[in-house]
């Protein structure tokens, strides 16, 4: 092949016919063929430019990074296992509860909890990267993809899609080839009722009692401050909202005046004489904000419908041996006297809590009207604000849940 270069304006001759244009000539023998400039480079700029860009995948953050960016944007964070979180400033190194949640840092000897981030471990990943199931990952360097959302109320990454040891690629072990798999659940807890699926009666009772007995106990001055997360207004982040009446009260407005708010006991605690013990005294799933006046007219009654009205608090009614809460609460107060009698069954020094079918039981560890509190419970499926309260029961303060709320059909699977 031979070339010849000319000037800007150039002529191609493609049998008897010339053309002219802006380019180049290319001589091929006798055929002169004109290539347009322009284009040519284009071309070869856009062909260089691909061998020279290649494509990386992006940087991960540190875990101060992360820490700094709570924006819930998806991000992949470095870091180092430094232990499990199970409060918002408490991360264990040993004796690990269960493996939902990581704690990472930009370094592997880390001990400050304002250093670290904190990981949500979702059930597909638990069999793998929880540190109750796999210890030896504590100190290893890992990169996890996930929200940048808080956690335990601190900074946080929460649904994890992605984990992997630094060098690899983040995982996933919900590719239903890989044999180490997790069963899939059903359910958005069914991981944490694992061993409870597919039970009924004494076999659920007993599996439910085993997995919501591992929980952080409270003191009962603890309480005040867990009751004001708990129970926080959802329209006003400085109020609570009060059982039985509904009503958005300050915060700071808690003590023994008539109209003050004050920390009732939904299973009496003298149902059993267990009093502020800690314990089932200070358990905050039963515990809750009330008016004064209203705990004051409850008093230590069992639960059942029917009785004069309420003074401030409409829907309510009470008589001589039972107490009967407004419609909106009515299944709140059934489930959580069922998880107390589902928690509290005798083995930790306390008396075995019982619902049953009677009222005016007196110090009896015994509640009722079971029959009422069952169809309080289907009459008044859980609401969202009961489900958060769930939620923040369980990441923040006490680290268990009440089963009754995630599966209110186990009520009637368990009691009738």
């Amino acid at each position: 092949m031979a070339g010849r270069a000319v000037s800007a304006t150039t002529t191609r001759d493609v049998g008897d016919k010339k053309v002219q244009g802006a380019g180049m000539t290319l001589t091929l023998g006798k055929r002169r063929t004109t290539v347009l400039a322009s284009t040519a480079l284009i071309v070869i700029a856009f062909m260089v430019a691909l061998v020279q860009t290649p494509v990386t995948a992006a940087t991960p953050l540190t875990v101060s990074q992360g820490i700094a960016t709570q924006n819930g944007s998806s991000a992949t964070v470095r870091g180092y296992v430094v232990g499990q979180p199970t409060a918002t400033n408490t991360v264990v190194t040993s004796s690990y509860p269960n493996d939902y949640a990581l704690a990472l840092a930009d370094s592997a000897t880390e001990t400050s909890t304002s250093r670290m981030l904190y990981v949500q471990i979702p059930a597909e990943f638990r069999a793998q990267w929880g540190l109750r199931s796999n210890p030896s990952l504590k100190g290893q360097q890992v990169d996890v993809t996930g929200l940048l959302s808080a956690y335990f109320s601190h900074p946080g990454l929460k649904s994890p899609t992605g984990f992997g040891l630094v060098g690899s690629d983040p995982g996933d072990p919900g590719d239903p080839e890989d044999p180490t798999d997790p069963p899939p659940g059903d359910g958005e807890h069914d991981d944490y009722y694992a061993d409870a699926l597919g039970k009924t009666g004494t076999e659920l009772r007993t599996s439910l009692h085993t997995i919501i007995s591992a929980q952080t106990k409270l003191s009962y001055d603890q309480v005040w401050n867990a009751l004001k997360a708990t129970d926080e207004d959802p329209a006003n982040s400085a109020n609570v909202i009060l059982l039985y009446s509904g009503r958005s009260q300050s915060k700071s407005t808690n003590g023994g005046d008539p109209d003050d708010w004050n920390r009732e006991h939904v299973w009496a605690k003298s149902h059993g004489d267990f009093g502020t013990a800690t314990g089932p005294g200070t358990d905050i799933h039963h515990l809750r904000p009330t008016d004064v006046s209203v705990n004051s007219t409850r008093g230590n009654k069992d639960f059942d419908n029917g009785g004069g009205t309420v003074s401030e608090c409409s829907g309510c009614a009470t008589d001589a041996d039972s107490f009967e809460p407004p419609d909106a609460v009515k299944g709140d107060v059934a489930r959580m006297i069922l998880y107390m009698a589902i928690r509290y069954e005798g083995g930790d020094g306390f008396a075995n809590l019982e619902p049953n079918d009677l009222v005016n039981n007196g110090s009896n560890p015994y509640m009722g009207r079971l029959s009422v509190l069952l169809a309080w419970n289907a009459q008044d499926p859980p609401s969202a604000f009961e489900e958060h309260r769930n939620d923040v029961i369980f990441e923040q303060f006490q680290h268990n849940r009440n089963p009754f709320i995630d599966h209110p059909e186990w009520a009637n699977a368990i009691f009738n």
